[in-house]
């Protein structure tokens, strides 16, 4: 039975490691979609009408039960279809993610001083008479049908969302309970159905293990993001992370709350060795005090540049297969200033996390360029303790602020996570708390000969 895989829904799982010296600090962790286990990515370039939608897909079983349905605005041409790198997705995840930094002290007595394929179209005497008949009959039409890459991909158009629902149905894809309703709210908005399976024989002879992403290119007034059918497949909440790439600035979503996560604390040093822990502790804090409705910003910056550096900038031909189309237009007026490097594209970067269900998000999610350029990162710090034995008036009194300095690491990992404070404590040997010495008894020595 085919499995109806949505935008919404596709499962990813990355491994990318490796630590980087990012300015005085040093990068030692970042937050990257590996710690999520039910989560999607979606890459959206925008400039004005135009959008360039890259869908990640890691479906994981026999590639023969792969399907996926996409609500798309307009009627899709092969051209505007392609299949993209996995690995450039990959390496915009990592330059994006939230990150952990660490800093050293000092020693307080020291002195201080035309990027998409053409794609082969199916042939339409594969459509049998019957299949025709029985597909009109339900008010379906295929606009069209292509085959890119593994894909074989169908543009759908219907009347009515019970003759779509049948017709998938009985063409092998598996819909979930309820999403007639859905499916007709986007039928009464005039969208259409992107539909894909995988060709076996073009996947069987690509060499590749893995699906690889798929891309469309297409004109919309509408800035927006369908999730809702993925929620009716889902059991639980699911986790989707959405990188924006425009050259006016930041993207926030306009029907639900944008949320900044909290950013720059300082965290005690045992942090660095749990940092997953404490990131997925704090983002579900973080999503439950916004009543689980909040989108989370979790990264917004030009591309020239970071700071830290959790991996380098995404090239100029990277940025072209996610399809930033606008990267040679010389007369654009709004390229970053002088001080950003030579080789700084104008490209804003915005990466938003949202945890969703059907109950607290019953709306797709509308998007908005707001034109702000400030940058923002989910950045959290870890100091570690000088440990030399240098002896001057400084160091006495280093001691004393970094006690009252761990203190506060403490309360504020507590207050992020919900974790017990004393618990934390004990993580932190200045602050570990002891049991008291046992007083000995005062009658002990009362008549022991005195010396």
């Amino acid at each position: 039975m085919k499995i109806l895989t949505t935008l919404a829904s596709a499962l990813l799982t990355l491994a990318i490691a490796s630590n980087a010296q990012a300015f005085c600090g040093f990068y030692v962790a970042k937050a990257d979609t590996d710690l999520f286990n039910e989560a999607s990515q979606v890459v959206l370039v925008r400039d004005g009408k135009r959008t360039v939608i890259t869908m990640v897909n890691d479906f994981k079983g026999d590639v023969s039960d792969f399907a996926m349905v996409v609500p798309v605005p307009t009627f899709i041409e092969r051209e505007q279809i392609n299949v993209g790198d996995m690995s450039v997705v990959e390496h915009l995840d990592a330059y994006t993610s939230p990150r952990l930094v660490e800093y050293f002290d000092s020693d307080p007595c020291a002195a201080r001083d035309d990027r998409f394929r053409t794609m082969q179209a199916v042939p339409e005497s594969a459509d049998s008479g019957i299949a025709s008949m029985r597909r009109k009959s339900l008010g379906v039409t295929i606009e069209a049908s292509y085959t890119v890459g593994e894909y074989d991909i169908l543009i759908l158009d219907a009347t009515q969302s019970s003759g779509l629902i049948t017709w998938l149905n009985e063409n092998g894809y598996r819909i979930p309970d309820g999403a007639e309703r859905i499916v007709g709210s986007y039928l009464k908005q005039g969208m259409r159905f992107f539909v894909a399976k995988v060709n076996l024989d073009s996947f069987d002879a690509s060499g590749y293990t893995n699906l690889r992403p798929l891309q469309v290119a297409f004109e919309s007034e509408r800035f927006m993001l369908p999730i809702r059918l993925g929620t009716l497949n889902a059991k639980a909440q699911q986790d989707m992370y959405v990188y924006t790439l425009t050259r006016t600035g930041r993207v926030e979503t306009s029907n639900y709350r944008t949320v900044r996560l909290p950013t720059g604390q300082e965290l005690p040093v045992h942090v660095k060795e749990e940092f997953g822990d404490f990131y997925r502790t704090m983002f579900a804090r973080q999503t439950q005090q916004a009543n689980n409705r909040g989108v989370f910003l979790e990264y917004a910056w030009d591309m020239a540049w970071c700071d830290p550096c959790a991996a380098d900038p995404l090239t100029r031909d990277e940025l072209q297969s996610l399809g930033v189309f606008w990267l040679d237009d010389r007369s654009d007026k709004t390229r970053p200033n002088a001080r950003l490097a030579p080789q700084a594209e104008n490209v804003f970067v915005t990466r938003l996390h949202v945890r969703y269900d059907a109950e607290h998000f019953p709306e797709d999610l509308m998007l908005v360029e707001t034109g702000d350029r400030q940058n923002f990162q989910g950045r959290y710090v870890v100091r570690h303790a000088y440990s030399g034995d240098s002896t001057c008036d400084a160091m006495e009194q280093y001691r004393a602020a970094l006690t009252a300095r761990q203190e506060h690491e403490a309360q504020t990992l507590a207050n992020l996570t919900g974790w017990d404070v004393e618990e934390i404590r004990n993580k932190i040997p200045t602050l570990a708390s002891t049991e008291p010495p046992v007083p000995e008894p005062w009658w002990k020595r009362l008549w022991q000969p005195t010396r």
